[in-house]
């Protein structure tokens, strides 16, 4: 199957349109069904256990919530997280930034173009900064990516993922999202994600060449993708 990428709908609504708020609720939901908060919690963990952990930036965090859930998993092992919830339409709530409070973590909440952010950022990272991105990577095209892991690659030494994984299996399921009550939107978007996802090697083929890399890049449970990138 040829990766294809299209508009996804909840990209194009305001954040307070009630289908947006619909569909954001429908996400959490897939996540949830998904695994994606264990399977970056995980994989995390697996590289860090040793290292300081201390800087969590979510790349297009949204709400928030998915970060909050990340963070509910990690503090148990790196208490005092400082979370950076990245997104150009942030429409994080108090309620969620009381909660991350609560957990002991720091949050911010950044508006910005990640290739604006990335570029203006270079070489100010704080040492044990991490980059996450859940179901965000499928929304650029290949010479996007390619920018986006080069300017990452040089600023942190851990690079996590978790994205649709591509295949006849995802998109089956992906046209059956309605069966669980998710809206027009979600069901909409939910076959263009699989369309735009990835398989086999191709995020590790996109990241830099230059520097001491080690890349894992996997199926993650039937509908998922995994990519780490780990500073040897």
């Amino acid at each position: 199957m040829e990766r294809a990428l299209e508009p996804e709908l909840l990209d194009e609504l305001p954040p307070d349109d009630p289908k947006a708020i619909r569909s954001r609720r429908d996400l959490k939901w897939l996540n949830w069904w998904m695994g994606h908060r264990s399977i970056l919690a995980h994989a995390l963990m697996r590289y860090w256990k040793n290292k300081p952990l201390q800087r969590i930036v979510d790349l297009g965090a949204g709400d928030g919530v998915f970060a909050l859930g990340l963070a509910r998993e990690l503090v148990k092992y790196q208490p005092r997280l400082h979370i950076v919830l990245l997104d150009r339409q942030p429409v994080v709530s108090e309620k969620v930034q009381v909660q991350f409070q609560k957990l002991g973590c720091k949050v911010e909440t950044v508006a910005a173009d990640i290739f604006d952010w990335l570029a203006q950022r270079q070489g100010t990272m704080e040492q044990g900064t991490v980059f996450t991105a859940n179901l965000f990577l499928h929304h650029f095209h290949e010479a996007e990516l390619c920018e986006m892991f080069q300017l990452a690659s040089k600023q942190v030494d851990l690079f996590a993922a978790c994205e649709p994984h591509r295949s006849k299996l995802s998109l089956t399921a992906a046209k059956w999202v309605g069966a669980i009550a998710c809206n027009s939107v979600t069901r909409h978007d939910a076959v263009v994600s699989v369309r735009a996802g990835f398989m086999k090697r191709e995020l590790s083929e996109m990241w830099p060449t230059q520097g001491n890399w080690m890349l894992q890049e996997q199926r993650a449970g039937m509908f998922s993708h995994l990519f780490v990138a780990h500073r040897k």
